[in-house]
Order: C-alpha cells, then sequence, then structure tokens
C-alpha cells in the first residue's frame, strides 16, 4: 500500500508518499479500505515536533472507507461504510481502526463528507454543547470563521440562538462565514493592532459590552486581542495554536480582564467513552442528513500530495475542510 510518512520533524518536506506492506487482519480491530481521509492542524503539529512524536510515524489521524475484514468484532462487516477520527496512521491506503472508536456512516453518504467530519464536526459539537453552550441571549466571535471547525460552529451556535460574529482574511471568505450564518465577518488583516483593533471593533458591535465568549483556535497572534474582547464574567475558548502557542499566562490578567474565564479544552476529553462519542456523532449525522448542518469540502488532493495540502492549511490558503484520496490502483 501507499502511505505518508513524516521521516523527521520540520516543515511539509519531511513527508514521504511510500510503499509499504498492506496491514493484516488483528483480532479485535476493523481492517479498512481508506476512500478519504481528513487534514487537521494536528497532523500538523504532529510532523513540525510542536506535538511530541516519534520518527519516522505515519502521519494522519481521521478517515473514512469501507470494512475489508471484521474477524471477530461484533456489529461490523465486511462492506460496512465507516469513519474515524483518532485512528493512527490514517495517511495510507490501508488502515486498522479500533472499532470503539468507528462510526457508522450512512451508506448514501459520500466518503469525502464522512471523512471531513469526525474530528472537525465532533469538536464544533462539544464546543458549542459542552464548553460554552451559547443561546440566544449570547454573543461570541469565532475566529478563523471560514475554516472548517469555523464554518460548522458557526452553523452549530446560530443553530442554539447565539449570535455569531467571525473572523476572516478576505471578502470571500467572509461570504463563507455569513453563508453559515454569521452576523458580521470582520477583516482581521486590515487591523493595524488586532489586540487593540479588535476589541475595539467588537465593543462598538456590542454597545461597549464586548462578546459573552470567544472560540480561539489560532493562538499565539490572537490571544491578546480576544481577552481584551471578552466582557466581564466572558469565557475564552483556546481550542488550537495555527499560529503558535500561547505562552504562559499570568491568572491575574483574568481578573484585570473583568473576571473572565480561560479553558483549553480538547476533543479527547470530550469523546472519552463510547456513549458519548455515539451520542455527538449521531447527532451531527442527524443535521447532515436533514440539510440542517453544511459541510464545506474546501479541496481534495491526491494523497501523494499530502505535503501541499499541509502547505495550503498552515498558509491559510483554503476554506472548509482539506481531503486526501488514495490512488489504490496505482
Amino acid at each position: 500500500m501507499h502511505a505518508i510518512v513524516a521521516r523527521e520533524a520540520g516543515g511539509p518536506e519531511v513527508l514521504d508518499y511510500v510503499t509499504l506492506p498492506d496491514p493484516g487482519p488483528t483480532p479485535g480491530r476493523l481492517l479498512v479500505r481508506v476512500a478519504a481521509i481528513g487534514v487537521n492542524y494536528i497532523d500538523t503539529y504532529r510532523r513540525s515536533g510542536a506535538y511530541p512524536s516519534m520518527y519516522p510515524h505515519l502521519v494522519g489521524s481521521e478517515g473514512s472507507g469501507w470494512v475489508v475484514d471484521a474477524g471477530d468484532v461484533p456489529g461490523f462487516a465486511p462492506g460496512d461504510h465507516v469513519a474515524w477520527a483518532d485512528g493512527p496512521a490514517s495517511y495510507a491506503e490501508m488502515v486498522s481502526v479500533d472499532p470503539a472508536r468507528a462510526l457508522r456512516v450512512p451508506p448514501d453518504m459520500s466518503f469525502e463528507t464522512a471523512a471531513a467530519l469526525p474530528i472537525q464536526s465532533l469538536t464544533a459539537h462539544y464546543l458549542s454543547r459542552s464548553t460554552y453552550p451559547a443561546t440566544a441571549a449570547d454573543t461570541v466571535l469565532v475566529h478563523a470563521g471560514a475554516g472548517g471547525v469555523g464554518l460548522l460552529l458557526t452553523q452549530m451556535l446560530t443553530l442554539n440562538g447565539a449570535r455569531v460574529l467571525t473572523t476572516v482574511s478576505s471578502d470571500a471568505k467572509a461570504a463563507l462565514s455569513l453563508e453559515a450564518g454569521a452576523d458580521a465577518a470582520i477583516r482581521y488583516d486590515e487591523f493595524t493592532n488586532m489586540a487593540t483593533d479588535l476589541p475595539k471593533k467588537l465593543r462598538a458591535v456590542t454597545g461597549d459590552k464586548g462578546v459573552d465568549a470567544v472560540f480561539d483556535s489560532v493562538g499565539k497572534v490572537t490571544f491578546d486581542a480576544s481577552l481584551a474582547s471578552l466582557a466581564p464574567r466572558g469565557m475564552l475558548v483556546l481550542f488550537g495554536a495555527s499560529s503558535g502557542m500561547v505562552p504562559a499566562v499570568d491568572p491575574q490578567r483574568l481578573k484585570n480582564a473583568g473576571s473572565v474565564f480561560l479553558t483549553r479544552p480538547q476533543l479527547s476529553d470530550h469523546v472519552a467513552t463510547r456513549s458519548e462519542l455515539v451520542w455527538r456523532a449521531q447527532e451531527i449525522l442527524r443535521a447532515v442528513n436533514d440539510g440542517t448542518l453544511q459541510v464545506r469540502i474546501g479541496a481534495t488532493y491526491p494523497l501523494s500530495d499530502a505535503a501541499q495540502a499541509h502547505r495550503d492549511l498552515e498558509g491559510r490558503n483554503s476554506t472548509g475542510k482539506l481531503v486526501l484520496i488514495p490512488d489504490h490502483g496505482a
């Protein structure tokens, strides 16, 4: 089979397209032929060394495909369509998946959509349903509003009745964010000083109150602006670091900002049990099937072009979800 290996810590250039033996059936696991693979920031963190990893390692943790061998696993059979959010070595044509983490996918759903859903939609779900379940009484800010999580999170928050403001970097991204339900899309690239200009802009549109919550996946370059944009007793939800890790924070800053709250959640703690994973996934799949939740595939790439997908993701040259497609005939 073909797969993508990160040979050492570094930029996209360390990703190699290699040929490896096909994995065989393993007791207690599903052997899956991969149809589509989700590209996520966590893949770039592990590739770059920002998150500790072993090298070389097979990249990726998300995808979709069909079961080739179910072995002794109850409830699954060859031919079943499945997706997963934390299957290691997913940038490959064949993957061994823990059935406890496998999600059943409706047979009429495209594999590209199925691969786009697990990590980003589960993240948007826990953020909007568990971390800060905003209501019609809330005005919230979502950074990177045209990204994969941003578009899904905006839809979920507006379905809850919240007023959603977003930050974007172009007119095209603003249009996508507004289409997803944002009340306003703010062009952060036009600011001279993000830390002062964004809070000023937000207070102008909230009657000088500030926002009740900020969902920040950008990190280093937005953190100060996010903190300064909160209303008293608001919440800063830091769930990513696409611009780099946030330096250590003095807790006194939270008091000085108005007794605000800071949390750094992660997906694994919100799908820690099979029942919670299934609950979140079923709500998401129902919403996609009935058209309540729209999934945007920003671009697809051959598996061999994984490095370019990483460049586009890290360079913020993308919208929605990026997906890799294996070429099983190559």
